[in-house]
Parts: C-alpha cells; sequence; structure tokens
C-alpha cells in the first residue's frame, strides 16, 4: 500500500501524466536488452555486469516514480470527484 506521503506534490496533471507514462530512454533500453541477452549467453565480462545492474536499478526506481504518478493522479481523481 501507498502511504500518502509518497503522494508527488508540486506537480501538475499533465506532469504526473506524462511521468507515469515514461519509458527508459530507447539508448538505454537497446543497451539494456543487449546486456541482458548476452548475459543470458553468459558472455559479459564484470564492468558489462555493472552496467547492467546500473541500469535495472534506473528501471525498478523509474517503475516506483511511475507507480507514485498513478497513485498520485489517482488521489487527485478521487477528491475532484468528492470521494
Amino acid at each position: 500500500m501507498i502511504r500518502s506521503t509518497e503522494v508527488l506534490t508540486d506537480l501538475s496533471t499533465d506532469e504526473l501524466t506524462a511521468l507515469a507514462d515514461s519509458l527508459l530512454a530507447p539508448s538505454a533500453q537497446a543497451r539494456l536488452d543487449d546486456l541482458l541477452e548476452r548475459n543470458r549467453e553468459r558472455t559479459l565480462a564484470s564492468d558489462e555486469l555493472v552496467e547492467m545492474d546500473r541500469l535495472l536499478q534506473q528501471v525498478d526506481q523509474l517503475t516506483l516514480l511511475k507507480t507514485r504518478a498513478r497513485y498520485t493522479l489517482s488521489q487527485s481523481r478521487a477528491e475532484a470527484a468528492g470521494t
């Protein structure tokens, strides 16, 4: 459950919507896809493993932000509807 302290404040509805719909940059996604495939094949160097982990952490952080943005939007809509 998301706590009310996790509601994103000081963002407009348009900004929240953009955040909720955001994706990893195409170049970063392509690189991550390549690293994940090569990891399955066990052909990554140690520095590439570090890079893959960093990109996966970025994906996790983006997912958390997107979830918070969606939650904030739903709270705003509920308040506007009077519920």
